[in-house]
């Protein structure tokens, strides 16, 4: 006998021990020595296992028992069928913990078995299901049933191809009179419903009138008679009680059982088929609404559940910029939704007032989503919900925790709803909150100062119109915030609630203050000094310095500048970046009365934080020193040199930000706008130009190209601050772009600051300007061509009348230089007003037509750029023209056009955004997609298949080479199921998109690298269905991660390899996240595959620490 299998030998013999821990340690060590992929039992080692298996599900001991159904999970291959075969007897079992276990080792094993077993276990099950005339014992028909939900609740995606048998079985076994069989049946079509929804489609009208049918079904207890129980006398009331306590007791009751499995079946219900919300609208939502009067505790929580995932899938989608669907669009679910709310607030008046605390948290649960569906639908019920709000508040007899749910729903109440609707209710709302900020308890104290704050910031606003008279309120308000403040032996939540709290309230009340003003800002200075609070200090004092009401900060502001000053040296950086906001805030609000010598303080501090290492540090730190400029030049006299050096050091990063070249622009413009200048003009432009003009003549441009672009911006702006100085500036550009000794360098600068400069000028330096602007299209060096190029459409968009109809006759002319033309067209009519380009929109538009047909692609791309920006100009006219090109033109031309409408796709809302639906924009804006995608799909699925009549062979010598021409079309259409997948996932039918995915998994290398990615996003965004196919999907999967390179084969050739094997390696991963994968034997064996192979294992295990510390690395970038 083998060592292994003494072993387990020895252990079968304990598991017989009249110890129970014995019997519990043996259990549990065979379960791991079986795990082990070395252990082989022979026939006879196996049986014995299983037979003792079996007898320990009858043990005595529950902690032994339940290890025993827990083993029975374990994928352990070699015993399914003997397990299979001695487990289905035991449904019979006279002994109902024997039928329950065998019940839940069934379910465990129905997820980890073959093919095959599963077929038999379902068939067994169908089989021994009677039909409900035939007469059977009701235990038997209830073991079936819940066995079959419990094969639905752990391996449903296997049931889907046996639910047409299945389903009419169970929906006639609900129909009989016991409530056990009934909570079953739902149940199982909760857990069917969940795994398999669209094999349950042909089922779900059924399904949902049993719901709607046993979700009221009380039989015992008439709810008409509520209303009227609470009028009658007391002895009424006491009689019929009495009555119906002899008639009936509650302990016998089990059809809330039913009723909570019809609310969680509803549930599953509208999550798995969100295709058909407008009909739940209209049959689920009403039933629901009217069950919110549910007597049991347990059930009104799942119904409350139910009608929560209603609105969640009514909530407008969150896609790019999507129309959102108008609420009050007649048919829209929205429009349906909002007449539901008078009916769910008179549902909910009751029960915010009911005893139980379960109840009124499933309240405000359901308001709050309510209300972030519908912002402002709960305005008119507003005397309703401040009556609950203020029952639950007052609520001491109970937990805390019922406080601070009705704290959180009126702070997202105040989000969501008008202000004008809380004002008849404050005097009533405001002392319940005050009460619950002077609490004992932290949490409720944290909780009521963040509903303060929002009621401050709510209902007087800073830049709108002040409806309501603070003056009641201020006083109360500020005395127990105050009380906050000054405590110190809170905790630190209370503590940087009370600072930011108090910080608003002074902030938009602090006129009101009075002599509480100034004990409140020496408070907020002394929690500066703090470490520990010092940044909710920093925070409350940027509220108080933006605030209009220009408020005297003197008793602390030379104190406060020299603290923030020594913050500046911080490491910490969320700390800089707060103290950076708090000074420009100061320096923009007090201006003059900032004390010089504490100003000079913080300016020594600057210099070092205006470099690279942070550029959002830099441009706060830029933006600071411009508003200083500004209120005190005289401050800048000692700074202004070393400044200059690291602001011009930046202004050579490749990194520069837009946000720090616009913060630069505006210090060099205050620099030059003072009077007198704190810089003269001329030095600053010698000293922004230097980098360029002290190259080498012949070195070429050196400097990165970004820096160029950052330095023409700033001769920009500088000729903008100073208008005298820019005719005589542009006269020097051109002289210099014009000069034979001019480095390339110096050319490209003069041009792209021409560009900028230009349109600033004047017209009378750019009639000389055509001359050397056309001239330097010639030029030998490629940068100074594009600058010129560049310069040219730019300075045109400023004076139109003069240079388009020129640079029409140019591009018509010059066929040659017609790309770098076309550049500048298209620059032209990006820079230009659109009114003043429809005059030559027919000349533009015929000649951009004519140039479609060019041979060169290059050059069609910039055409459809150009025609994109110019049906944006007059979009009802241009674009339904747009449209016959594109029926009519030629091939080139209907290419180029359909280039075209991506450029009519703007980020932010447009005109033209109407007039688009008929063309595509799935990325940018979704909405004007979803609706078209049924006719849209088809052909994009088509467009997946591999096309023979497009594959060919090219003979290279004495090899022949396969072209496949429909690759990239292919490939352009799986990048288009992926955006789909982001931004359209609602309307997609998952299995049939899946159909395709699985073909491209088999497809060329960068097909299947693109299906990887989707494959990866799949198993993330809908589990249930890529569950369904697993077994199927694995296969391409392994194929690819086991696959060899021919020996001989180039390098690249092995890299792409390892690249598709990573690819393939990250979609197992994402696999192996759906909790149900791992009991599938075909995902269970090729584990172990990966397991066993050294190479596999370690790439798994690179991909796994690579997704931990990188969890969003399942995005793809289609630029």
């Amino acid at each position: 006998m083998s060592t292994a299998a003494f072993h387990i030998s020895s252990l079968l013999e304990k598991m017989t021990s009249s110890d129970k821990d014995f019997r519990f340690m043996a259990t549990s060590d065979l379960m791991s020595e079986l795990q082990k992929d070395s252990i082989q039992l022979d026939e006879d080692s196996e049986r014995k296992v299983v037979k003792m298996l079996l007898r320990l599900l009858e043990d005595k001991n529950g902690e032994v028992q339940n290890l025993a159904v827990k083993w029975l999970g374990v994928p352990l291959g070699a015993f399914h069928a003997s397990l299979l075969h001695c487990l289905l007897p035991q449904l019979s079992s006279p002994r109902l913990a024997v039928r329950k276990r065998a019940v839940g080792a069934l379910g465990h094993l129905a997820a980890a078995c073959s093919t095959d077993l599963f077929v038999e276990l379902a068939d067994h099950l169908l089989d021994r299901l009677p039909g409900p005339r035939v007469p059977t014992s009701p235990t038997a028909i209830r073991t079936l049933i819940q066995c079959l939900g419990s094969v639905g609740r752990q391996a449903g995606h296997r049931l889907g191809a046996h639910l047409d048998r299945l389903v009419p079985l169970v929906e006639d076994f609900c129909n009989l009179d016991d409530d056990e069989l009934r909570e079953s049946c739902l149940q199982a079509f909760e857990a069917f419903l969940r795994k398999c929804p669209k094999e349950m489609g042909p089922h779900v009208p059924n399904v949902t009138s049993l719901c709607l049918q046993y979700i009221k079904h009380d039989p015992n207890y008439n709810y008409d008679s509520d209303e009227d129980e609470e009028q009658m006398e007391t002895e009424d009331s006491e009689f019929s009680e009495q009555e119906s306590e002899d008639e009936y007791s509650d302990d016998d009751d089990m059809s809330w059982k039913v009723r909570r499995a019809a609310a969680k079946c509803i549930a599953a219900l509208i999550s798995s088929r969100p295709d058909l919300l407008p009909d739940f609208h209209c049959t689920l939502a009403p039933v629901l609404i009217r069950r919110f009067k549910e007597r049991e505790e347990n059930v009104k929580a799942d119904v409350f559940t139910a009608y929560i995932v209603l609105l969640r899938q009514t909530r407008p989608p969150k896609g790019w910029l999507e129309a959102m669907e108008e609420p009050t669009q007649t048919g829209s679910n929205l429009h349906m939704l909002r007449g539901q709310v008078p009916l769910v607030v008179k549902a909910l008046q009751r029960q915010l007032k009911d005893r139980s605390v379960r109840a009124r948290q499933g309240c405000f649960s359901l308001l709050t989503e309510l209300a972030g569906v519908l912002p402002g639908s709960l305005a008119e019920h507003m005397p309703v919900l401040v009556s609950g709000i203020i029952f639950s508040l007052a609520d001491r007899s109970s937990s805390s925790t019922i406080r601070m749910d009705a704290l959180a729903f009126l702070q997202g109440l105040l989000g969501t709803e008008p202000a004008e609707a809380f004002h008849p209710h404050l005097p009533i709302l405001l002392p319940p909150v005050m009460a619950c900020v002077a609490d004992p308890f932290y949490k409720i104290a944290a909780e009521a100062l963040v509903v303060l704050q929002e009621l401050v910031r709510a209902l007087w606003p800073l830049h709108r119109p002040q409806m309501l008279d603070p003056e009641p309120y201020v006083g109360e308000m500020s005395a127990v915030t105050l009380a906050r403040l000054r405590a110190t032996d809170l905790d630190q939540e209370v503590k940087e609630r009370a600072i930011s709290c108090m910080g608003h309230l002074v902030g938009h009340l602090g006129d009101r203050l009075g002599d509480d003003l100034e004990p409140t800002l020496l408070l907020l200075l002394d929690r500066l000094r703090n470490e520990i609070t010092r940044l909710p200090a920093i925070k409350a004092l940027t509220l108080v310095a933006v605030s209009p009401l220009q408020l005297d900060l003197q008793p602390i502001l030379a104190e406060a500048l020299r603290i923030l000053a020594s913050f500046l040296r911080k490491n910490q950086r969320a700390l800089r970046l707060a103290t950076l906001a708090a000074l420009d805030a100061l320096a923009q609000s007090q201006g003059l009365s900032l004390p010089p010598s504490a100003v000079q303080a913080v300016l020594a501090e600057l210099p070092a934080l205006v470099n690279e290492s942070d550029m959002h540090v830099a441009q706060l730190a830029v933006d600071f020193l411009a508003t200083v400029t500004q209120a005190q030049p005289a401050s800048l006299v000692e700074v202004s040199s070393p400044v200059l050096s690291e602001l011009l050091r930046l202004l050579r990063s490749p990194l520069l930000p837009a946000g720090v070249l616009a913060a630069a622009e505006g210090f060099l413009q205050a620099l030059v706008g003072t009077r007198p200048p704190c810089v003269d003009y001329a030095k600053l432009i010698s000293l922004l130009t230097a980098p360029v003009y002290e190259q080498a003549v012949d070195g070429g441009p050196g400097l990165h190209k970004q820096v160029f672009h950052s330095l023409a911006r700033c001769v920009a702006a500088l000729s903008a601050a100073c208008p005298q100085e820019a005719a005589s500036t542009a006269s020097r550009l051109v002289c210099d772009a014009r000069s034979p000794h001019s480095s390339t360098g110096v050319k490209v600068l003069a041009f792209l600051s021409l560009a900028e400069v230009g349109q600033v000028a004047g017209p009378g330096p750019q009639r000389e300007l055509k001359a050397v602007l056309l001239e330097a299209l010639g030029s030998p060096s490629e940068d100074v061509r594009a600058a010129a190029s560049y310069a040219l459409g730019r300075v045109g968009a400023g004076s139109l009348p003069d240079f388009l109809p020129f640079l029409l006759e140019q591009i018509e002319a010059e066929p040659r230089r017609q790309y770098l033309l076309l550049h500048s067209l298209r620059e032209a009519l990006g820079a230009a007003q659109p009114d003043s380009l429809k005059p030559y929109a027919e000349d533009i538009w015929a000649l951009l037509f004519q140039c479609c047909e060019g041979a060169e692609e290059g050059t069609r791309g910039v055409v459809a750029e150009c025609i994109g920006k110019l049906v944006l100009v007059n979009p009802s006219f241009l674009l339904p023209r747009l449209r016959k090109q594109l029926a009519a033109g030629r091939p080139h031309t209907r290419s180029t056009v359909i280039t075209a409408v991506k450029f009519l796709i703007s980020d932010q809302p447009h005109p033209i955004d109407p007039l688009l639906k008929s063309f595509i924009a799935v990325h940018n804006k979704p909405s004007l997609v979803r609706d078209l995608l049924d006719d849209i799909l088809p052909l994009l699925y088509q467009e997946t298949k591999i096309r023979r009549d497009l594959i060919r062979e090219v003979e290279m010598g004495p090899f022949k080479h396969t072209v496949d021409d429909g690759l990239d079309v292919r490939k352009a259409a799986f990048e288009c199921m992926y955006s789909l997948l982001e931004s359209c996932l609602g309307q997609l039918d998952i299995c049939e998109f899946l159909n395709h995915v699985e073909d491209g998994l088999k497809d060329h290398y960068d097909i299947r690298m693109l299906t990887f990615i989707m494959l990866a996003r799949l198993a993330t965004l809908c589990p249930a269905p890529v569950l369904q196919r697993v077994d199927r999907l694995i296969e391409p999967l392994r194929a690819t991660c086991t696959a060899k390179v021919k020996a001989g084969s180039v390098k690249q050739e092995f890299e792409k390899q390892d690249e598709l094997k990573r690819s393939a390696m990250r979609a197992v991963a994402a696999l192996l996240t759906i909790p149900e994968v791992g009991k599938s034997p075909i995902m269970a064996d090729f584990s172990s595959q990966i397991r066993s192979n050294p190479e596999l294992a370690a790439l798994f295990e690179s991909i796994q620490k690579d997704s931990a510390s990188a969890p969003s690395t399942d995005s793809m970038e289609l630029s």
